[in-house]
């Protein structure tokens, strides 16, 4: 959803099957959030299903910041239908979206709203389902960032509870602390990470979380565009009984 403010602590360098993670926080700052596209579009695609769909999409004609998408989909064979409207404002400070989801399922009203200044983001978003007319989805979430520090909070639906921190300690190490808790239920995650740069091709990541699993990568570049790497889980309450995974991944950038 546009205006979505999300946050992560991931792992650089642990590659385990197909997924991948870094040592970061992913922030969805204020006037970043929205993708940047042409002022005003129609596509009508025909698919070989005889589904049929249309989106026209404004984007700074009312109002500078200001994008509206009316998206709408008709199925022949089968008489389903839906429909999408979705709108969005966002300014160096602000960033507001408000999504209308029509189906055979009923009408969703989903919102979110980013605020941002001077390193602090604050960022709310719900979802309103008009068939049950009740709120299904209420998350809530606070910032801080700056070029070696971040802080981070979050409630979702009054349940769940998480903070985050992370340090850049210096030019090679970096760290971070993650905490969740359910509420009603008394399960908590802990985790803790670091990353440490061995030099400019190579890095050295670790991680581990109150479950007692335990993850290694390592990353090399072996040319320009081209990245190496090597990864392990490890479940340290069952050394011996074996389950653990390797990961071998090759990474290409153009």
């Amino acid at each position: 959803m546009a205006g979505r403010f999300h946050q992560g602590i991931r792992l650089r360098g642990h590659q385990v099957g197909l997924e991948k993670q870094s040592l970061r926080m992913d922030w969805s700052s204020p006037a970043q959030a929205l993708p940047t596209r042409r002022p005003a579009r129609w596509l009508d695609p025909w698919r070989p299903s005889t589904s049929g769909r249309s989106t026209i999409t404004l984007e700074d004609q009312l109002a500078k910041g200001l994008k509206l998408t009316f998206d709408s989909s008709f199925s022949p064979n089968t008489g389903k239908k839906s429909g999408k409207v979705k709108t969005g404002y966002k300014c160096d400070h602000i960033n507001l979206g408000c999504d209308v989801n029509y189906d055979i399922n009923g009408t969703a009203v989903h919102g979110a709203a980013v605020v941002g200044y001077e390193g602090w983001l604050a960022g709310y978003q719900m979802t309103f389902e008009a068939g049950r007319n009740k709120i299904t989805q209420s998350n809530f979430a606070v910032g801080f960032k700056t070029d070696e520090f971040q802080l981070h909070t979050n409630v979702n639906d009054g349940t769940e509870f998480g903070g985050s921190i992370y340090q850049k300690v210096n030019d090679q190490l970096e760290t971070a602390v993650n905490l969740a808790w359910t509420a009603g239920n008394s399960n908590t995650r802990f985790g803790i990470a670091a990353k440490y740069q061995i030099d400019s091709d190579a890095s050295f990541s670790a991680k581990v979380n109150n479950s007692s699993l335990v993850g290694l990568g390592y990353t090399q570049t072996l040319k320009p565009g081209i990245k190496l790497t090597l990864s392990a889980l490890l479940d340290g309450k069952n050394i011996n009984a074996g389950g653990h995974k390797l990961g071998l991944g090759l990474e290409f950038q153009a």
